[in-house]
């Protein structure tokens, strides 16, 4: 008989990647994967290995005023009764969710229709998404052990890491690039769907107050928005410095994998990929966070040796060039923060969690769990 597995994800690269890695191990194991997220997953960059893909309206509550907040538990509302619907048709085995608002009304659902749930959170700190669904859930998957839980919920919880694509685990293979005295310095810069504009803003200006012999060493790759392009680019030539500009990267495990040192965000996916394949990092984590998981999934590979963490409240140009000037000239500084970063890397994440998914539903097949007996009994 065929087993079907529902996955929900908001529709953002740091939602979809895992659940994409964990879609293509479940399908592996012969799981028939279909998923529920919102409609910004047709702009991620990739097309997702699912049977088919289902929009279910969501919203986020917080931070709008009363309105706004109204307007959002109506669609969230909304959401709840479409996903109510697509689980009876689905008629999943198991529901996982990856976090973010558009996760709630299905993995909801799928709780009340007995379906067996699980909430997977990629950060060091868990989502508001997923503190909302976490007593409601069969189990909940793990990135980190930074990540700290009550102990009702602590019951439920299994470590997995995070999955990560077989693009990541492909780039893992690629040894860290040779650092010859005088050649060429390979950095990479990209700050996800929110992130770009800072580093668009700071890091040419960064780069041009390095001194002219390191700074003509440099091989840059950077991600900026495509209303940046233009003016990114302008200073770049202005400097004869050799950039490579894109909004999006599609490529981006292969391009970690062929650089010396890089500069980005910390969401959770970008640091995962950052450790398994092994690059040292300086990640400026995204200030306006509202539960500051960036600063604790950076603080997770700064702990291990594997990069450096700057507060973008401080941060300016002149500190940003220091910074980079400091570590481009110290290869053996790059070279151990590289073994480190790696040595914290956990490439496997997609299996252990293809496993949890399999042992919740060998589980619920024996009566032991349902979806609407999710331990402790906790109502919807």
């Amino acid at each position: 008989m065929t087993r079907t597995v529902l996955l929900c994800a908001g529709g953002t690269g740091g939602h979809l990647f895992p659940a994409e890695a964990a879609a293509k191990a479940l399908a592996a194991r012969g799981w028939r994967v279909e998923l529920a997220t919102d409609h910004r997953a047709k702009g991620y960059g990739g097309e997702f290995p699912a049977e088919a893909i289902h929009i279910v309206p969501s919203a986020t509550p917080s931070g709008r005023g009363v309105v706004g907040k109204a307007t959002a538990a109506l669609k969230l509302g909304n959401g709840l009764l479409r996903a109510l619907g697509l689980v009876g048709r689905v008629r999943p085995t198991v529901a996982v969710g990856f976090g973010g608002y558009p996760t709630v009304p299905p993995i909801l659902a799928a709780r009340l229709r007995g379906v067996p749930t699980i909430v997977h959170d990629q950060n060091a700190v868990l989502g508001r998404a997923n503190r909302f669904l976490a007593s409601r859930v069969t189990r909940i998957a793990t990135a980190t052990t930074a990540l700290e839980l009550p102990a009702d919920l602590a019951a439920k919880a299994v470590l997995t890491g995070n999955p990560v694509r077989p693009a990541v685990r492909d780039a893992s293979r690629v040894p860290y690039p040779a650092l010859d005295e005088g050649g060429p310095l390979r950095l990479l810069v990209f700050g996800g769907s929110q992130g770009a504009r800072f580093l668009s803003d700071v890091v040419p200006e960064a780069i041009s107050r390095l001194r002219p012999e390191l700074r003509g060493r440099l091989i840059l790759v950077q991600q900026c928005r495509p209303e940046d392009m233009e003016r990114v680019g302008a200073v770049y030539r202005g400097l004869n410095l050799e950039a490579e500009l894109a909004p999006f990267f599609t490529n981006l495990p292969a391009l970690i994998a062929a650089s010396h040192l890089v500069v980005s965000r910390a969401g959770a996916s970008t640091v995962s990929e950052l450790a398994v394949i092994g690059r040292p990092a300086i990640m400026i984590p995204l200030p306006g966070a509202i539960d500051q998981d960036q600063r604790a999934n950076a603080q997770t590979l700064v702990a291990a040796g594997g990069g450096w963490m700057l507060d973008e409240r401080s941060l300016d140009a002149r500190s940003l060039a220091a910074e980079l000037a400091a570590l481009l000239d110290d290869p053996t500084r790059l070279r151990r923060a590289a073994i480190a970063a790696k040595a914290a890397g956990v490439d496997d994440g997609a299996e252990r969690l293809a496993d949890l998914v399999e042992e919740v539903a060998r589980s619920a097949a024996r009566g032991k769990i349902s979806g609407a007996a999710a331990s402790n009994g906790a109502g919807a």
